[in-house]
């Protein structure tokens, strides 16, 4: 029989998760310790887990091949050199968001797009105001979206982003998706790329290498109409540089939904900044399925675990995705 540990801390919905576990695959011991000290009594006996290993769960996890991550892409904390280095199997819950951050993404484009944060400026400062956008109008049925990240959401966007007759880039180290009508780039293409596009939309996750990339130099690559729209990860983009870039007039806005520091600081540029639409990491806040949806993907990884199937999603832990 294997040996499934949800990690601690515990939560109502682990608690709950367990129970589930517990009907619908007998097959299993699901261990629910409270603390550190008690998942450390058991874990030499334990084969795989759901949450965080600690390092100093990791020095006595002697049968332990497989870590679930609860996040698609966890803190960048959760991937430390010593598990980096392990053979233990880790898989990530990517593809649980891709419709629901597309759909916030293609909120941002159609904002952006028509002017929207200048009308809406207008409107509460009570102005009837028809000159009130600051750039010309998108037309997507002749523009070009440059997606970076063509991942699960990548791809989804892609898909809403065709039938308005959008030209779709896509710049990925790894294509695992089925992406028709996405001109496929890598990632060394990237910077030959900016200059045609009228909506770069990045989706990466934090890694060492994607840190930080989103700067000065590269927006300055931009088209001076063109929009910025990052829903991956903050850690990605460097905030100040990005509010350089749209005052000096080298892109003509953005939409985020992700930050270098969240809560963003209230006294940033940004939130006062024309043609920027900002949300507070949301994109996935109330989505009704998601829940259910990780609670899947672990159970369908339990099922292929014990069968000594391939897992679904597994991670590339150098790249921490």
């Amino acid at each position: 029989m294997p040996t499934m540990m949800m990690l601690p801390p515990q939560s109502d919905q682990t608690h709950e998760w367990a129970e589930r576990l517990k009907r619908e695959l007998p097959d299993y011991q699901i261990l629910v310790p409270e603390s550190e000290d008690e998942a450390l009594e058991h874990l030499p006996g334990v084969d795989a887990g759901y949450g965080w290993l600690s390092p100093a769960m990791l020095e006595i996890a002697e049968r332990f091949t497989w870590l679930q991550s609860p996040q698609a892409a966890p803190p960048d904390w959760f991937y430390y050199p010593e598990l980096v280095e392990s053979p233990i199997n880790v898989t990530n819950m990517r593809g649980i968001y891709n419709d629901h951050i597309a759909q916030h993404i293609m909120m941002f484009v159609f904002g952006l797009a028509r002017g929207l944060p200048y009308y809406m400026d207008a409107q509460r400062a009570r102005q009837w105001k028809k000159d009130a956008q600051g750039f010309p109008t998108v037309d997507l049925k002749s523009a070009t979206a440059l997606i970076v990240g063509v991942g699960g959401i990548g791809q989804e966007t892609a898909k809403l982003l065709q039938p308005c007759g959008t030209r779709v880039l896509g710049v990925d180290a790894r294509w695992e998706w089925e992406t028709p009508g996405v001109e496929r780039h890598s990632p060394n293409e990237l910077d030959s790329l900016l200059p045609e596009a009228d909506f770069v939309i990045v989706t990466l996750p934090h890694t060492p290498e994607t840190e930080g990339m989103w700067n000065r130099d590269r927006f300055k690559k931009m088209k001076p109409t063109g929009y910025y729209i990052n829903i991956g990860r903050g850690m990605t983009t460097k905030l100040a540089d990005l509010a350089d870039a749209i005052k000096a007039g080298e892109l003509a806005g953005a939409g985020l939904d992700v930050f270098d520091q969240e809560p963003l600081p209230e006294d940033h540029r940004l939130w006062t900044m024309d043609n920027v639409m900002l949300t507070p990491h949301i994109a996935v806040h109330d989505a009704p399925d998601v829940e259910e949806r990780r609670y899947q993907v672990l159970r369908r990884n339990l099922e292929h675990f014990a069968r000594g199937e391939d897992l679904e999603n597994l991670v590339d832990k150098t790249m921490w995705y």
